[in-house]
């Protein structure tokens, strides 16, 4: 006989989750020529003060650097980020937004408001603060490091 298996149960459901939680979030953004990673990297990109390297980039955003390149280069390709010299080290290149990057900033925040408001449809205020605090403990775990 199976015993049910609580944490494997909800592991599962926030897997469906995650996976609901991309597919709208994709279909938010396709309007926009971009994808989620890109998306990712835009409002990053505009919390610096000044123009980050590629190497800055995919320390923030916890990837390899290769990830990033490929990233800039599509969207370089859109015109929503340049390379730009560093202006202290000349072999040095800094990623900057470009007006085309600012404008679809404004509307990704449009439509990020979009994608949550569908995925948190089925929640009243309660549910929703609920959900909150849920997350917020998940988040405020300490990652445990495995030898």
């Amino acid at each position: 006989m199976n015993t049910p298996d609580p944490d494997g149960l909800l592991a599962e459901q926030l897997l469906r989750l995650t996976r609901r939680l991309h597919r709208i979030q994709k279909r938010h953004l396709e309007p926009i020529g971009v994808t989620p990673a890109q998306s990712r990297l835009l409002r990053t990109l505009a919390h610096y003060e000044q123009p980050p390297r590629m190497a800055d980039l995919a320390e923030r955003l916890e990837v390899v650097p290769r990830a990033v390149t490929s990233l800039v280069d599509g969207l370089e390709a859109a015109d929503m980020v340049r390379r730009v010299p560093d202006p202290t080290n000349r072999r040095v290149i800094r990623i900057e937004l470009t007006d085309g990057g600012l404008k679809a900033l404004g509307r990704l925040r449009g439509a990020r408001r979009a994608a949550a408001e569908d995925i948190l449809a089925p929640l009243d205020a309660a549910q929703r603060e609920q959900l909150g605090g849920l997350l917020d403990a998940l988040f405020d775990v300490p990652e445990r490091h495995r030898c």
